[in-house]
């Protein structure tokens, strides 16, 4: 078992709803101010700012104060675990699916 199941346990079930994924999705092309993060999503912006302070508690994204404004951006660290999640199980489907093909095609 991954040693830090949790935190991937907590990264699927933020990425459950729907309007955070796609603020994920919109923050993948830099980092925005929570208008920006509310604009294409059909919520007011204290809804917005909930979802956004469940993406901050599970470390996928983190924010700054600029100005008047705060920014949000994803924590690379925690995506990164994600992604290297994501590729393992990839690489262990495709080995197990060409062993599967190797298998039939001998006809055992």
């Amino acid at each position: 078992m991954l040693k830090r199941s949790g935190d991937l346990d907590l990264m699927f079930q933020t990425l459950a709803d729907p309007a955070r994924r796609s603020i994920v999705e919109r923050l993948t092309r830099g980092p925005a101010s929570l208008g920006q993060l509310a604009e294409p999503l059909s919520m007011s912006l204290p809804a917005v700012a909930q979802h956004l302070r469940v993406l901050v508690l599970s470390g996928l994204v983190t924010t700054s104060k600029v100005g008047r404004q705060r920014i949000c951006e994803l924590d690379g660290p925690v995506l990164r675990l994600l992604g290297w999640w994501l590729s393992g199980r990839t690489f262990w489907e495709n080995c197990l699916e060409d062993l599967g093909d190797d298998l039939d095609e001998k006809e055992i």
